[in-house]
């Protein structure tokens, strides 16, 4: 019982984060920190409505049960990427930061989709 309240809070949370960090990136011009930081890690003006299409469809992917361990392994593939990005640009700030959303979705597969029932 107390694996399936995890696996659940673990899942709202993910997608409440998932749909925040679209609509985030969707309106990023009306905050300056988020270009601020788009820039620094050299993602590209073309390349932005690509990342929020990609984390809608983390948190669609999530909620279906035949899709929730394609949306995690998504959810940590851009987490990832945002992590090299980071890296690369030297901000290692946001990498550390990064670290517990990464380990975030591999836990949610460990514990599998809290709404399945056998």
């Amino acid at each position: 019982m107390i694996r399936i309240i995890i696996s659940a809070a673990l899942l709202f949370i993910s997608v409440t984060l998932s749909f925040k960090h679209a609509w985030d990136t969707v309106y990023y011009k009306s905050n300056p920190e988020s270009v601020k930081m788009m820039e620094s890690l050299g993602i590209s003006e073309t390349f932005i409505p690509y990342l929020a299409c990609a984390a809608i469809a983390v948190g669609v992917l999530l909620l279906i049960p035949r899709t929730f361990f394609l949306g995690n392994m998504l959810n940590a593939a851009l987490i990832v990427m945002i992590m090299g990005l980071a890296l690369r640009a030297g901000n290692y700030r946001i990498a550390l930061i990064e670290i517990p959303f990464l380990v975030m979705p591999l836990i949610m597969i460990w514990l599998k989709y809290p709404f399945k029932f056998k």
